[in-house]
């Protein structure tokens, strides 16, 4: 199944058709990854910024970063598209970053980063991050540690848990290690997952538990709940059965 989601992703997004899974793919993955990270945009706004870039809002008030970001996020899942199949490197990552980040007003006249690894120390909850003089250093070990494992799921999900620890952008770490999980899993013949803005608290307590303690068990099966649902809608896309591999 999983080469059969590959083409249909490729025709798709060359065809820019985005009424399957290509469209649902990315509507539901820029939502769900930028309302974790707390963005005011709503399914419908941003399947109407995705399909019409626009979308009406009477008597709203929305942030002009959000908007910015969610159009941002649309142009590095075409980028990860194009380059799915290539290793995991820092340029790569950046350049994963860059794409997310570089029509966003706030984080330029911030003095943030933008396609390059964090210049200021950052905190994210209880986390204790890499000091930015240490992060090459650090992503060059999990680079190389990960490139060295199996790539199963597990592994995919052991290295995003190290990522986000490591926190080596500015801004923006949480949207690309995501993109960096669906990434890998089309990489390694692996059905995707996206993770539900409804599961968020679920989501920051496996990570937390692998973070702190080392323990992955839970973080693993969480991702393998979320790719079930992924998997499901894949199913009925492609018109699949569900004894058909």
């Amino acid at each position: 199944m999983i080469n059969h989601l590959k083409e249909r992703l490729r025709i798709e997004f060359e065809k820019q058709d985005r009424s399957g899974i290509y469209g649902y793919t990315q509507r539901n993955l820029a939502y769900n990854s930028n309302k974790i990270e707390g963005s005011t945009l709503t399914e419908k706004q941003t399947a109407n910024l995705f399909e019409t870039g626009t979308f009406m809002g009477e008597d709203v008030i929305f942030r002009a970063k959000d908007v910015e970001e969610m159009t941002g996020h649309f142009t590095m899942f075409n980028y990860m598209l194009q380059t799915f199949q290539e290793p995991l490197t820092d340029a790569l990552i950046k350049k994963y970053h860059y794409k997310l980040k570089a029509g966003v007003f706030e984080d330029l006249a911030n003095g943030y980063p933008v396609g390059e690894y964090k210049n200021r120390k950052n905190i994210v909850s209880d986390i204790e991050t890499v000091l930015p003089k240490d992060v090459p250093d650090k992503m060059n070990e999990l680079l190389q540690e990960y490139e060295g494992s199996s790539k199963n799921l597990e592994e995919i999900m052991r290295y995003h848990a190290v990522f986000e620890k490591i926190h080596p952008f500015q801004d923006g770490n949480g949207r690309v290690g995501r993109m960096l999980i669906f990434k890998e899993c089309l990489r390694n013949d692996i059905i995707p997952l996206i993770i539900e803005n409804d599961r968020k608290a679920e989501y920051y307590y496996c990570l937390n538990e692998a973070q702190h303690k080392g323990e992955y068990e839970k973080l693993y099966q969480f991702a393998k709940e979320e790719q079930m649902v992924y998997e499901k809608q894949v199913r009925e896309f492609l018109g699949l059965e569900d004894d058909i591999d």
